[in-house]
């Protein structure tokens, strides 16, 4: 069966355990070739709604679409055309990585060697280490061939950095950016906010089973981050004619510090408005908000880090 564009379409998506529900209207669309980002606070709901998008789950209300089948009646054409590497993912300490790589592919009907998974994710030296004895990075690398022993068109990677030190992060990081950039569409469930600016093309933010804003990083930033911040210091009282600058919002003074708020182009403006008037303020800069500034303002702020 073709691909179909999205290669994942999710509309008002519920689930509910007894009173409790776990998801109650999550939407959205996962475009080819993309890292689409689910983000949230711990139990907002992101793995059961992706447990839900593998067949792993039974989905009590809304309309789900993963390459093209319904994980209700073809989860298991759903896995022969996708890779996962779950939020609990572990081995037995003494498997060593070529075993693990290819009991994963005896499983399979196609997709690399075990000699190419080794050779793609830079595990050749270590194919005679056993897991136990491999370093975080190296755990998640071994993870990340596992998830792609089937070539397949669309890879779930959940929570998977964390516990990870900060370099091991960074490794995982580029692992994921080399799966998009092999064509499989990634959907990434973090609940760290660095990570999805840096990593996602677009995401949806998802508190209480809900999502409560969705686009590109920068989209978000702009929409709910409370526009952008020009700050310098100068000691002469200046706020008049900066209230005419194109662009500016409030102007707002402390002694010498000096606040823009604005929109845009609005540092470029300022500096510029600033020049013609004489003023050449040697700490002028812009601080914009971060994703972590749009999710606090978003939702309750959970256990998100």
């Amino acid at each position: 069966m073709p691909r179909l564009d999205p290669v994942v379409s999710v509309a008002h998506l519920a689930k509910r355990y007894g009173d409790f529900v776990a998801v109650s209207d999550v939407s959205f669309d996962v475009a080819p070739g993309e890292i689409f980002g689910i983000l949230g606070p711990n139990g907002a709901g992101k793995t059961t709604t992706v447990e839900c998008l593998q067949g792993l789950r039974h989905i009590d209300g809304g309309e789900v679409s993963v390459l093209g089948y319904d994980p209700r009646h073809d989860s298991k054409s759903i896995r022969r055309r996708t890779g996962s590497q779950l939020q609990e993912s572990a081995l037995p300490e003494r498997m060593k990585v070529w075993e693990a790589l290819d009991l994963f592919g005896s499983l399979r009907t196609s997709g690399p060697s075990t000699e190419q998974l080794l050779d793609d994710w830079g595990l050749t030296d270590k194919a005679d280490t056993r897991f136990g004895n491999l370093s975080g990075g190296q755990q998640q690398r071994l993870f990340v061939a596992l998830a792609l022993v089937n070539d397949p068109d669309l890879v779930f990677l959940d929570e998977m950095t964390t516990g990870l030190d900060p370099s091991s992060r960074r490794v995982a990081w580029d692992l994921i950016r080399q799966i998009r950039d092999t064509g499989t569409t990634v959907l990434l469930v973090t609940h760290f906010m660095d990570e999805a600016e840096r990593l996602c093309d677009r995401l949806v933010i998802i508190d209480r089973g809900t999502v409560v804003a969705a686009g590109t990083p920068s989209e978000l930033i702009d929409r709910h981050g409370g526009g952008v911040r020009v700050r310098f210091t100068h000691d002469g009282s200046i706020e008049a004619w900066l209230h005419g600058v194109p662009h500016v919002g409030a102007v707002s003074r402390d002694r010498d510090r000096y606040e823009v708020s604005g929109d845009g182009p609005v540092l470029a403006y300022v500096a510029a408005a600033l020049v013609e008037h004489g003023v050449a303020p040697v700490d002028l800069r812009q601080e914009r908000a971060t994703l972590e500034d749009v999710f606090l303002a978003l939702t309750d702020g959970g256990d998100a880090e």
